[in-house]
């Protein structure tokens, strides 16, 4: 399945998708289940990424992933079996709803898209929005494999391509809102996940993707501040037909967390 949905398609398959609103904010957790109630797409329920994706924060990073079996009470309270088409959106062009797309994936679930250029895709589009809240429809725990696919831990960097998904200003060290310290894991290059996308938020075609990435390696690895926008570089790759990048979720939140050298500049 191409990771990817428009605004017109999903349209059409109202009703027969399981649809995840993932709208986020850093600074305001709250802020994205009110932005839900105020308007999302119909029969979209809400997926908290703290709560839902994320195991809680500490030395692991701001966003450790949930212990699989966590995980898989999760997809089942929201209602998704294995069968089900999973499409995630939020109202950064993917960057939170990628993190959905990528665990799904993870474990082996591979129905799962991400919307396109997002809410605002699906409002310009002049489709309907519902307000409120929805309450999934239970099903029993989903059959998870023993272990997350596709992670990458501190330990296994060592001569591996890292690519930052940050923003270039925090690759470089001049700004750090949020971690203990400025700059990004040594070696790493960056890659800032804002450069898959156009100036609509709509994500590049598979070729400007594919020579995007071009060069990275073998066996790259994603990473970005806490391993949520890592995901959105490993969804631009799948766009790509690129071969799926690890991710390291722990990120430079787990990284300078643990006392590790970090460089400033490029």
């Amino acid at each position: 399945m191409h990771p990817l949905i428009q605004a017109d398609a999903l349209r059409d398959r109202l009703g027969e998708v399981v649809i995840c609103d993932l709208r986020w904010s850093l600074t305001e957790p709250a802020k994205g289940r009110r932005t839900y109630e105020d308007g999302h797409i119909p029969g979209a329920v809400f997926v908290d990424l703290d709560r839902d994706l994320s195991a809680p924060p500490g030395e692991n990073g701001r966003h450790p992933l949930p212990p699989i079996g966590d995980f898989s009470k999760t997809l089942g309270r929201l209602g998704v079996t294995p069968g089900d088409h999973v499409v995630a959106y939020d109202d950064s062009a993917g960057a939170i709803a990628a993190r959905l797309w990528w665990m799904l994936r993870s474990i082996g679930h591979d129905r799962s898209q991400v919307l396109d250029g997002g809410y605002q895709a699906w409002v310009e589009a002049g489709h309907p929005v519902e307000h409120g809240s929805n309450t999934p429809t239970g099903a029993p725990d989903y059959p998870v494999p023993d272990s997350y696919g596709g992670v990458t831990t501190l330990e296994d960097l060592s001569g591996r391509t890292v690519v930052d998904a940050r923003s270039p200003e925090r690759y470089r060290g001049e700004f750090e809102p949020v971690d203990p310290k400025a700059g990004h894991i040594p070696g790493a290059i960056n890659l800032p996940h804002s450069g898959n996308l156009d100036a609509a938020g709509m994500f590049l075609s598979p070729d400007l993707l594919s020579n995007r990435f071009e060069g990275l390696g073998a066996a790259p690895v994603m990473s970005c501040g806490s391993g949520v926008t890592a995901c959105h570089n490993a969804l631009a790759m799948a766009v790509a037909s690129l071969d799926m990048p690890d991710v390291y979720v722990g990120s430079f939140s787990e990284w300078s967390r643990q006392d590790m050298p970090v460089e400033p500049g490029q």
